[in-house]
This record gives C-alpha cells, sequence and structure tokens, in this order.
C-alpha cells in the first residue's frame, strides 16, 4: 500500500513538473493569430490607374480587418516601402512611408533594398527623421533587420550605425498578443543585396542570421510563434526564402517580399507557411494561424484582400498625403517648373513594357541632343534595362507623377532622388554580348536583365544554344538606314546611373562567358561611371525620369515605329545552325563525341555477337 502510495504520488508530481515546463504553449495551444500584411507598396499613397493600392485605401481596410480578428492580431510589412513615387523626394527629410505605416497602426517593418536607394546615409537621415517624429509623441512602427546591419567601411558608416541603434533598427521584436508571445525578425536575401549596389552594407547569409536571431529568441524566453519578415522572395513556388523554410528550423511564417509575388496559396515547407500579397498596397494580406501541440502552427485561414476603389479613402492617410504633395511640390518639383499632377500629355491607349522602353530610349536621346546643343555627339544607343522600368504608360492624360514612377529608382552623384543618365562608350562586341544577355539570360533567369530602348536593333532565335541565340544586330542611323555592328568600333551608348553600373555583372549573368566593359572616347575602361553622369546647362544633372517628362510634354506619345528587339522562334535545323557561335559548336562537338561512343558500343557488341 505504501509503496502504490509513493508510486502515485511521483507520477503526480511529474505531471506537476510536466505542466510547469509547458503551461507558456497550453495558454496559447489552440488560439488564433491573425497576420495582417503588407510588402513591396513602394510609396504608394495613391490608388493607381486600375482603381487598386494605394495608402488612403488600405488604412481603411486594414482598420476594419483589424477591428473584424478574433484572437491576436499583428500587422506587419515586409519591405521596400518607399521608392515608387514623388513622395520619395521627402524621403530623408520627412519619413513619409514610416509615418503613414505608423498612420495605419502598422506593428513591425523590415528594410528592403531600396531603403537603401539613396545610400546608407540616405538611410541614415530617414531614420533620424522618424527617430524625431517619434521623440515628438507620434507612433512609427518597429523596424527589425537582421543580416545586413554593419557597413563594409565602420568609419564611413558612422552615422547610419547610429542612427539605426537610435531610431531603433533591431534584430527582432517580441510582441505580447492576448497572452500570445509572437516573435517577429526581418532578413534581406541575396538578390536583393546585389540589388543595392551602393547600399555600404555587410551581407550576412539569410540562413546563418535566421539561426542566430532564432537562437537569441529561444534564450530570451522563446516565442510561441516566430514570424520573419523576408525581403527575399519567391519565384514559381521556389526561391530564396523556399530555401530558407527547408534549411532553417523553426520559422513559423515568412513573408516573402522583394520579388513582388502574389501567392494565392500559402507555400508549405518545413512546418513553415511562405505568404506574398503583390505589390503597391493592391492587395492586403491575412492569415490567420492556430498554434498547435506540437510547437508549431496550423492554417486556419488566408487571403488577399484587394484594395478597390469601392473602399473608401481614410481621412487621416487623405491629410497626410496631400501635405506630403505639398512639400513634394515645394521641395523638388519646382526645381523642374512642373507640379505633381500636372498633365504632360495624352496616350492613346495602353503601352507595353517594351514599348514604354523603347519610347524612353527615343527620350534619352532627344534629352542628351538638348543638353549638348552643337557640341552634340551622336548618341548610337539608349538602353533601357527592364529592372529600372517601374511601370508602364498608360493610355489617357499622362501626368508628371507617372512619369516619375515610370523611372523613380535612386538617387545620384548629387545626392538627389532618381539616377541621371550617364553616357559611356561599348564596343560593337560588348554590345553584341549585351544582346545575347538579353535574349539568353533575361528571358529564362533574369527578367529583370531584359533590354529596351532606342539606336540598335537585334533578333533572337529562343529556340537556338544558350548565349547563342542571337542571329541578327544592327545600328538604326538616323536617316533610317542600318548599318552591321563592327565588333573593334566604339559606339557612344547612354544608360540611367544604376544601369550602367550593372553592366559589370553581365559576366556573371553569363557564366563568365560574355564581358561587357564600360569605356571612355578613347577606349579606356571607365571605373568613376559617377564621372560620366550628363549634366545640363545649370551644371546639374539629367535625371532619367526628367528625361522622359521632357520628352512627353514636347510631342503626343506615340509608339515607337521600329521596336529594339524581334524574336523570331524557329525550330528549322538551318535557323537553329545557321552561323553557329561557341556554344553551339561546343555542344555540336558533345553531340558527335556521344553519336561515337554510342557507335562504337553498337559495334563491339555487334562483332562480339559475330564471334
Amino acid at each position: 500500500m505504501g509503496r502504490a502510495v509513493r508510486r502515485i504520488g511521483l507520477v503526480l508530481l511529474l505531471l506537476a513538473l510536466l505542466g510547469c515546463l509547458t503551461a507558456g504553449a497550453a495558454e496559447t495551444e489552440g488560439e488564433t493569430l491573425t497576420i495582417l500584411f503588407t510588402h513591396d507598396t513602394h510609396d504608394h499613397f495613391y490608388t493607381d490607374g486600375d482603381g487598386l493600392g494605394g495608402y488612403v485605401r488600405l488604412a481603411t481596410l486594414l482598420k476594419r480587418e483589424c477591428a473584424a480578428a478574433e484572437g491576436a492580431v499583428v500587422t506587419v510589412d515586409g519591405g521596400d516601402f518607399s521608392m515608387g513615387s514623388l513622395f520619395q523626394t521627402v524621403y530623408t527629410t520627412d519619413a513619409p512611408e514610416l509615418q503613414a505605416l505608423g498612420a495605419m497602426g502598422y506593428d513591425v517593418a523590415t528594410l528592403g533594398n531600396h531603403e537603401f536607394d539613396y545610400r546608407d546615409r540616405g538611410l541614415a537621415e530617414m531614420l533620424e527623421t522618424a527617430a524625431a517624429v517619434k521623440a515628438s509623441g507620434k507612433y512609427l512602427p518597429a523596424v527589425v533587420q537582421a543580416n545586413y546591419r554593419v557597413p563594409v567601411d565602420p568609419a564611413a558608416g558612422e552615422r547610419v550605425t547610429a542612427a539605426m541603434e537610435n531610431y531603433p533598427v533591431t534584430d527582432y521584436v517580441i510582441l505580447e498578443r492576448q497572452g500570445m508571445r509572437i516573435a517577429v525578425f526581418g532578413l534581406l536575401g541575396l538578390d536583393a543585396h546585389e540589388c543595392a549596389p551602393m547600399s555600404g552594407m555587410t551581407f550576412e547569409p539569410v540562413a546563418d542570421a535566421a539561426r542566430r536571431v532564432l537562437a537569441d529568441i529561444q534564450a530570451a524566453g522563446g516565442a510561441d510563434v516566430v514570424l520573419c519578415l523576408s525581403h527575399t522572395g519567391t519565384e514559381d513556388g521556389r526561391g530564396e526564402d523556399y530555401d530558407l523554410a527547408k534549411a532553417v528550423d523553426g520559422i513559423d511564417v515568412i513573408v516573402s517580399g522583394h520579388t513582388h509575388t502574389t501567392l494565392e496559396e500559402p507555400i508549405s515547407v518545413n512546418g513553415t507557411l511562405i505568404v506574398s500579397a503583390g505589390e503597391y498596397a493592391q492587395y492586403l494580406g491575412r492569415l490567420v494561424v492556430r498554434r498547435n501541440s506540437q510547437g508549431g502552427v496550423d492554417l486556419v485561414d488566408y487571403d488577399l484582400l484587394p484594395v478597390g476603389d469601392t473602399i473608401p479613402v481614410d481621412g487621416e492617410l487623405a491629410d497626410m498625403a496631400t501635405r506630403f504633395q505639398a512639400e513634394v511640390e515645394s521641395g523638388y518639383l519646382a526645381d523642374y517648373g512642373l507640379r505633381y499632377h500636372q498633365q504632360l500629355t495624352t496616350a492613346e491607349r495602353d503601352f507595353t513594357i517594351q514599348e514604354t522602353g523603347d519610347l524612353i530610349g527615343d527620350a534619352y536621346i532627344a534629352a542628351v541632343r538638348a543638353v549638348e546643343g552643337p557640341d552634340y555627339v551622336p548618341v548610337d544607343f539608349a538602353v533601357v534595362p527592364n529592372g529600372v522600368i517601374r511601370g508602364s504608360i498608360q493610355g489617357g492624360p499622362v501626368t508628371t507623377a507617372q512619369a516619375f514612377d515610370i523611372l523613380s529608382l535612386g538617387s545620384g552623384a548629387d545626392g538627389s532622388p532618381a539616377y541621371p543618365l550617364v553616357s559611356v562608350y561599348l564596343t560593337g562586341e560588348d554590345l553584341l554580348n549585351a544582346f545575347e544577355v538579353d535574349a539568353s539570360i533575361a528571358t529564362t533567369l533574369m527578367p529583370a536583365a531584359a533590354l529596351y530602348g532606342a539606336g540598335m536593333h537585334w533578333v533572337y532565335n529562343p529556340h537556338r544554344m544558350i548565349l547563342d541565340r542571337v542571329t541578327y544586330a544592327v545600328q538604326l542611323l538616323e536617316d533610317g538606314g542600318a548599318a552591321p555592328i563592327q565588333p573593334d568600333k566604339l559606339y557612344r551608348v547612354v544608360a540611367d546611373l544604376y544601369s550602367g553600373q550593372m553592366l559589370g555583372a553581365v559576366e556573371g549573368q553569363s557564366f563568365g562567358l560574355l564581358t561587357v566593359t564600360p569605356r571612355d572616347e578613347n577606349g579606356q575602361p571607365v571605373t568613376d561611371l559617377e564621372s560620366r553622369i550628363i549634366r545640363k546647362k545649370d551644371g546639374t544633372e539629367m535625371k532619367a525620369w526628367f528625361a522622359l517628362a521632357a520628352y512627353l510634354t514636347s510631342q503626343e506619345v506615340a509608339v515607337p515605329q521600329e521596336g529594339c528587339k524581334t524574336v523570331s522562334p524557329s525550330w528549322s535545323p538551318f535557323a537553329l545552325l545557321a552561323d553557329p557561335g561557341l556554344p553551339t559548336l561546343v555542344a555540336l562537338g558533345a553531340v558527335l563525341v556521344l553519336a561515337a561512343l554510342l557507335w562504337a558500343v553498337i559495334w563491339a557488341v555487334w562483332r562480339r555477337r559475330r564471334r
């Protein structure tokens, strides 16, 4: 009897201890968490031409969903909340994006690559402004970033380091919601890092950073739900965030930004739910999860809620937009003699991205001709990569704001918003290599590398061997004729500063087989592209967006008569093998070698059977 009592007592003691150890999980098991999320909103305060998006309507929807949610609620943004409209021109002085997120009630945001468009100094200035706004008593969201915080040059990065510590920008935060602990941390992916060549920051691999932060969270008492705001991305159900979830245990949810992906259903991998809600505040993501007995979460509900024109405008955000718009007009547009909603011209119909890109090329050439006047040196090729075009020309009135939105990225050497134009020289061989990257790499691996523009024309067959797809390329002459591209000749090329800086990436994009080297008039390699910036007569930089705006003002918008490139698909053996380049010759050689080996095996077997 005594032994039985002792055994029962021991069991009860163990159960009590177990209860103490699992009390936190037991309290929250079965409870739901609603995660309201966005990413890649890119300064879209106003609704776009399709009647979708804009903070002024998103605010109404966010407040509505927060009020309707059952259980715990968090609101988060996955980065690139800035750079994409004229509001970015007051990024450093007013921090309009963080102020808007604060007014909408966001809990946490992370930094995307475009938060570094004005370099680390620009980010520092924005955070300093935002910190002053917080100090005045206004609410702003927490900012988390775990793997992109240490400047490469500590001396040059002292200001951004101090600003990130003061705001503060932290690896993670712990939110308490209805007894539930939600850990939120931020990451920036490798592709996003490569898209920010002037950030000045040090990159830590995302998986390494995630494991480090998860250990820190556990040491700080753990969390019921772990949420990662990852400006890394997914594409076709895979990508860097898929790899992150597969490699690292313990992340319950990844809000996946950077690639502007719209996921109709979450991706589930290794116990992690990956979600994405598109771009430009056109959708509000809504994910509902429930804690389970295994320490993870189960999917309860998932929606992408359209931010359409049936949603009323929020008065507070509308007033905020009006105030910032006035700052934009007085502090930036006044220098260009333009107003925010000023109509520049009228487009008869919507343009495709290629048509928009080719038109931009025409605008670049017109801008250089106007700046140089009688000293104009003909531009042979104005190139516009797909990745710098943030929208296309839409039918109807075309305004200053729309022209800026199309070419809104970056800043110049002067620190002012938007990339300036640069002038360099490329050899004919370099040009042919660039066309091959467009035909081979952009069509399969990197759509952002697709090229548009004016002054050149090339034809490619997508069925030919990779890196040997261009079958025809000529320079388009001003008299309407065409001339073959001479490999050793220098051609004057105009592009925006960012695109010029990315020319050096062609070697990596082509697996080391192709190179494109910017040069000066004498054929010497250019190492400082900022020295090649095109300046107006008053010495200020000729911004890419203003070149477009001036061109639109000067004439009715018309589709370029001849596009810069033509796709000519053919499976004809002659088309596939005509004028073969090295990749095709190597492939043919490999086929012949394999055929010879196969014939040798067949011959050997036949002879053995005859014996």
